[in-house]
């Protein structure tokens, strides 16, 4: 028998029944065992299906659950779809095909392609967020946020295409047009459900020392909510119809108060219309219009040409009663801080550049500390000494800050406060396909929710999803479905017809796998103490802030309400790197395989031309039309085979390329394995065990790259040792060791393998291997000899050799003396095994 007898299809296609069958990875909880959680980010069942991107995470936490059911560990590891989506609504309205009905083909064909690749989930723990059995508990989770306060409505600005007669979600507005017509997408304020996220903006930020998390990703998470320390200032209009009205603004710097020249309002502040003065009304209003034209990102887009227009009012600067101009400008968000700022072009970049474009005056109130100058045309923005200003003048930025801070309160103008770039979340959609927002509009009660004994409220079963016309939710048009009884007085009333965003299946998924199938609430306290929280979670960088934010919030709130026991769900989390889409066009931009290339160190050429081809790699990923499905590389290769290859690819958070040729190296590797144990099946084994060693530092390594998620030196290791065994010969414990290795990356191979050596039942019910600490330590090592930290030598020594002896050795070493003579020598210092630093 030979290695071409390891036919992938067959052994996979015999394995995954036979795990099927016995019911393999279902969930059991022993209480005498410790639990392992881990959770993949659940995907959304698009149409084209899993990419070969997606499969990079759910093969590492695959590996791992395996290896930890073989040490002994209760393994929870579920998958469900989070299924609530834009694509699907879009999809029905040109087509009249039901979203439900697209909905569940995705995710057959999502499950089918999973189930290929041999992955281990519990399948009887399977959740879809648009079942109305899960749906039930998102809303009931919504009505514990209602009833806490932390849900309320408000007015707020959407995309608007006035063609199409709909709103449009973010991503649906391309170039500031509508996607699907190309007309310009305008704001229209609509009335909307927000979730008062600000409100656990401290407890955010603090809970983040309790995970283990990527230091960029809990960076990001720090940014968003953006906790500022400063001051709170009133600034009162002079002069007008709203004299003495009170403008507030909160600024990080108050010590540049008397540099603060003019001020800037969002173009929607309420007092805009108030303010303005005859002469300024036509400008101010055109600046209006135009500004509603634009999305908030385009507003805050910092290298955008400055543009505002003067209201005609003022201000008063209370610090030394000066009037200063209130201009409107894109820049200011209204939904950000106050709406308002203070403008001190001195000493902020923007401000500078609106400054020297209005011709408005710039008055410099900080000083470099060390006294240089400051570069002409720039603005100082960095901490100093105050200079022009009163009462402050000659202290330094945090001194200044403080006792300004405390002139403020005293007079009344202002005090010490607290900020955040956090936003409340506007939690609603104008959509069909999502979940109904479990509210009801009575004309007598007002917002009534609806009683958790009539949830789910479901989506009406209806033939069309045209927009309404009014910007409001398609099932604003469902008469039959809007129209209902007030629960409180019984008079009639209206159903709220926006929906929830996706966000809303996605902030609590990990808590209804705990138990998927109760039907009396979301999850037994029994279950969430047995679990939670999360172990290990993977997905991918993309969803560092809002998803992680929005799911943190939630859980925090249940936490409170005493429906969890864990500050934070996710205890430790890792992003997989991208795997890059790369292709090799020549000059006339046709498309080569890799078939048709010789890459050489300074680039890719066409073997048959020597001609140097264009190289542009870009993230794979549905959107892009650039993704290569799993089902080619498994019919073509076998699973094992893509599986091996995700995780030997590269360093698994690092970014990567996807090569169809390295593809193959991973293929030789498992037929050399299948032929090591034919051979020794037919011929038997040697009888000495002369690879202990290796063996035992092999598994080690093996074990512990795992626990790093370092998985492709851990392949490196194991492809090592089938290296060293063909040469060698293997033993039984070889074979049965290394079996058990490459088992988790390569499963179905792995059972095969154990079966061809004579053993019954499932690799995965089985010990993981162990290693005697004493078998993985060299007889000989290398001793590195350093003279003051710099590195002038190295010798062989027996391992654990005596310090003296190192010592001695290193002292006379004959590279080592000519640093070291004439010196004196002021300690030795000797680190067994690895150096010998010597001080001199």
């Amino acid at each position: 028998m030979s290695s071409n007898n390891y036919v992938p299809s067959e052994i996979e296609h015999k394995w995954q029944a036979r795990w099927q069958e016995s019911k393999l990875f279902k969930t059991e909880f022993d209480s005498s065992k410790p639990k392992f959680y881990a959770l993949d980010m659940f995907p959304y069942p698009s149409g084209s299906g899993l990419h070969v991107g997606h499969c990079e995470g759910y093969a590492a936490t695959d590996i791992i659950t395996r290896v930890k059911r073989m040490q002994g560990y209760n393994v929870l590891h579920p998958m469900g779809w989070d299924a609530f989506g834009l694509p699907a609504e879009n999809y029905a309205i040109k087509t009249g095909t039901h979203p439900r009905i697209v909905t569940e083909e995705c995710i057959a064909n999502f499950k089918r392609q999973i189930n290929s690749i041999g992955f281990a989930y519990d399948w009887d723990r399977e959740i879809d967020t648009t079942d109305p059995a899960y749906y039930k508990w998102t809303q009931w989770i919504f009505l514990q946020l209602y009833k806490k306060g932390l849900a309320y409505e408000g007015i707020v600005p959407i995309n608007w295409c006035a063609s199409c007669k709909t709103g449009l979600a973010n991503e649906e507005v391309v170039g500031g047009k509508c996607e699907r017509c190309g007309t310009l997408a305008e704001r229209k304020d609509m009335k909307q459900w927000i979730l008062k996220i600000t409100a656990y903006a401290d407890r955010l930020l603090e809970d983040l020392v309790e995970v283990d998390w990527p230091e960029s990703t809990l960076m990001m998470q720090r940014n968003w909510i953006g906790r500022s320390e400063g001051a709170e200032v009133i600034f009162e209009i002079a002069g007008g119809s709203a004299d003495g009205k009170e403008i507030k603004i909160f600024t990080t710097r108050p010590d540049t108060l008397f540099g603060a020249t003019y001020m800037v309002l969002a173009p929607e502040h309420a007092l805009v219309a108030e303010i303005t003065t005859g002469e300024q009304a036509e400008a101010v209003k055109k600046y209006q219009d135009a500004a509603r034209m634009k999305s908030d990102l385009e507003r805050a887009e910092l290298s955008k040409e400055k543009s505002g227009v003067f209201t005609g009012a003022m201000a008063v600067n209370p610090v030394n009663g000066e009037q200063i101009q209130i201009w409107i400008a894109d820049y200011v968000l209204a939904g950000y801080g106050t709406g308002a700022i203070m403008s001190v072009p001195a000493h902020d970049d923007r401000d500078y550049e609106f400054a020297v474009k209005f011709n408005l005056p710039i008055t410099q109130v900080v000083a470099p500390a060390d006294g240089s100058e400051i570069p002409a045309g720039t603005a100082f923005t960095a901490n100093g000494v105050s200079i022009n200003s009163d009462f402050i003048t000659g202290l330094p930025t945090d001194g200044a800050k403080q006792k300004m801070n405390a002139w403020l309160e005293e007079k009344g103008c202002g005090k010490a406060a607290v900020s955040y770039k956090l936003r409340d979340w506007i939690f609603a959609r104008q959509r069909y396909w999502g979940e109904p927002i479990p509210i009801i509009h009575c004309p007598g009660c007002g917002i009534v929710p609806v009683p958790e004994e009539s949830l789910p409220v479901t989506l009406p079963n209806v033939d069309k999803y045209e927009p309404s016309g009014t910007g409001e939710s398609p099932l604003a048009n469902i008469d039959v479905w809007v129209k209902t009884q007030c629960p409180q007085c019984g008079a009639p009333s209206k159903r709220e017809t926006n929906t929830m965003p996706q966000w809303a299946g996605s902030c609590w998924y990990y808590l209804r796998f705990l138990d998927p199938n109760n039907k009396t609430e979301p999850w037994s306290k029994e279950a969430e103490r047995q679990w939670m929280n999360v172990d290990l979670y993977v997905g991918g960088a993309e969803h560092a802030v809002l998803h992680l934010l929005y799911s943190r919030f939630w859980h925090k709130v249940l936490y409170d309400l005493g429906y969890v026991s864990t500050k934070e769900p996710f205890k430790k989390l890792r992003h997989q790197g991208v795997v890059l889409a790369s292709t090799y066009t020549d000059s006339a931009g046709k498309y080569h395989e890799f078939s048709e290339i010789e890459f050489k160190e300074d680039g890719a050429y066409i073997k048959a031309t020597g001609e140097k081809l264009k190289v542009e790699i870009e993230k794979m990923a549905k959107s892009k039309l650039n993704g290569v499905s799993p089902d080619e590389v498994v019919e073509k290769h076998g699973a094992d085979v893509l599986r091996i290859y995700e995780m030997f690819m590269g360093e698994f958070e690092l970014p990567k390329p996807w090569d169809p040729r390295a593809i193959e190296g991973c293929s030789r590797f498992l037929r050399r394995l299948y032929r090591l144990v034919d051979e020794f099946t037919e011929k038997g084994g040697i009888g000495d065990d002369v690879n202990a060693s290796l063996r035992h530092k092999t598994i080690k390594k093996v074990s512990n790259d795992l626990e790093a998620m370092k998985f492709n030196t851990a392949v490196a290791a194991m492809m090592e040792f089938v290296n060293e065994l063909t040469s060698n010969g293997a033993s039984k414990e070889d074979l049965a060791a290394l079996v058990k290795l490459v088992s988790p990356y390569a499963p179905h191979l792995g059972d095969e393998l154990w079966e061809k050596l004579g053993n019954s039942g499932f690799l995965i019910n089985t010990p993981w291997p162990t290693w005697d600490e004493a078998l993985t330590q060299d007889s000989i090592v290398t001793i590195v000899i350093q003279v003051n930290g710099k590195l002038r030598g190295d010798f062989q020594a027996p391992h654990d050799a005596a310090q003296e002896q190192l010592k001695s050795t290193a002292l006379s070493h004959e590279k080592v003396k000519p640093f070291i003579d004439g010196q004196t020598i002021r300690k030795v210092i000797v680190i067994p095994n690895k150096l010998v630093n010597i001080v001199v």
